[in-house]
């Protein structure tokens, strides 16, 4: 019960906010989502990767082997999910990079603190890390239709996320006040995001939810059997492992939607994928948490 009630405090802010952009736009109101995806997308939610990966401080001995296992599991994943894709003939640039990558830092960190305490953060973080770099590169690569890399490495998360990266692998930080105003930059991302979440699915088509179910479905049966296999086959300890199947199995992450909304992929079928991968989380990640520990 202890579980669910958690979950369930994690989730709901994502449904509340969500929630406030859905009634805005019924009610009429005018919401420019361009304008609002610009800002997230140039400057919040780059201020957030930056600040979260830097911020971070990460016991050497959790990251090896732990390391080595996300990796592995993000890169069977990628080919997995574009075998499907493909074989269900989706449309690559909405689909792959929803499928592939979850919710790992708004749902997952807080899990694994939950269930794991300081070590499972640790460890989470790893994972989290290593999610986050691929999403904002090859991810973002994916979403904006290939072409030239220039113009994936010209794109504010990903220099965001590198930089990070690498502030956090030198254990290096910005002065304090550089880092208050970066921190009050990248608060602004998440209840932008959610809210933006809202008004695309006030203007969903219902049809759209049906897919998106067993889609949902399918990305967590997947990315949990993924991930828990290659834990074991690399002989992870159990808290390691846990950690690894409950960050790839968390749904499908906003940042998804909004590099559909930025870059003109099918931004309504990736905000239901979203919404309906996130209530399906309520029920899959406490039933996954009650085998894991």
């Amino acid at each position: 019960m202890d579980v669910v009630l958690t979950v369930l405090e994690i989730v709901a802010p994502v449904f509340i906010l969500a929630s406030i952009g859905y009634v805005w736009v019924r009610l009429g109101f005018e919401y420019r989502v361009q304008f609002v995806t610009g800002m997230a997308m140039t400057i919040s939610i780059p201020a957030l990767i930056f600040v979260a990966l830097m911020q971070t401080k990460i016991d050497p001995s959790a990251l090896s082997l732990l390391l080595v296992a996300s990796i592995v599991t993000y890169a069977v994943l990628t080919l997995v999910f574009y075998l499907v894709v493909r074989a269900l003939k989706l449309d690559v640039r909405s689909f792959l990079p929803s499928l592939i990558f979850g919710n790992t830092g708004n749902v997952g960190l807080p899990l694994a603190f939950f269930a794991f305490g300081e070590e499972g953060f640790a460890y989470a973080i790893v994972v989290f890390a290593v999610m986050a770099i691929w999403s904002f590169t090859f991810g973002v690569w994916i979403v904006s239709g290939g072409g030239n890399l220039s113009k994936v490495l010209q794109e504010p998360m990903v220099g965001a996320t590198l930089l990070g990266a690498i502030f956090m692998w030198q254990g290096w930080e910005t002065p304090k006040f550089l880092t208050n105003a970066l921190e009050l930059v990248g608060q602004m991302a998440i209840p932008m995001m959610l809210i933006t979440l809202g008004v695309a699915v006030a203007r969903l088509k219902p049809g759209r939810l049906g897919q998106a179910f067993w889609l949902s479905l399918l990305k967590a049966a997947i990315c949990i059997g993924v991930a828990a296999g290659i834990g074991v086959w690399l002989d992870l300890p159990h808290v390691a492992l846990a950690v690894l199947i409950l960050q790839v199995g968390t749904p499908v992450a906003v940042t998804s939607y909004m590099l559909a909304e930025k870059y003109g992929a099918d931004s309504n079928a990736v905000a239901g994928l979203v919404v309906v991968s996130t209530l399906i989380s309520v029920a899959v990640i406490p039933l996954a948490l009650g085998f894991l520990i």
